[in-house]
């Protein structure tokens, strides 16, 4: 493409958001920690390797009956707090700034599992609530 010679509107997007399409055969629900496939779809995230952690669904999205890509899902990324696994892949605050891995859409772990979970994001911060996920 040559170099402009006069000004252009020039589209722009937060980064906050992304609305990527999802799965068929999926819902996702508002709230849960969403994933993309190896396909670049949208899915709940589940024990499984090959997602990657995107953020958390804004909305809920029933593509169930839906052929990939037949609806798209809002989907934050930010800093969320998600439900803390347990016994030996409890994250503590001595975690904070490594990777956490997915368990199911609303639960993370320390561990990937022996490879059998994704990343999902890296650990803000971590209290008696749960654990602070940041999505870039």
């Amino acid at each position: 493409m040559a170099a402009l010679t006069k000004g252009r509107n020039t589209l722009e997007r937060s980064g906050n958001i992304s609305e990527p399409p999802v799965k068929g055969a999926t819902k996702i629900y508002a709230g849960g920690l969403t994933a993309i496939d190896g396909s670049g779809r949208a899915v709940p995230m589940t024990t499984a390797v090959g997602l990657v952690g995107l953020g958390r669904a804004e909305q809920s999205v029933d593509n169930s009956a839906g052929a990939d890509g037949d609806k798209n899902v809002r989907v934050g990324r930010g800093i969320y707090q998600f439900a803390n696994s347990s016994a030996g892949d409890l994250i503590t605050r001595n975690d904070i700034g490594a990777t956490c891995h997915g368990i199911d859409d609303q639960t993370v772990a320390k561990t990937n599992g022996t490879n059998t979970r994704s990343p999902a994001g890296k650990i803000h911060d971590v209290d008696a609530n749960g654990v602070w996920v940041k999505f870039n």
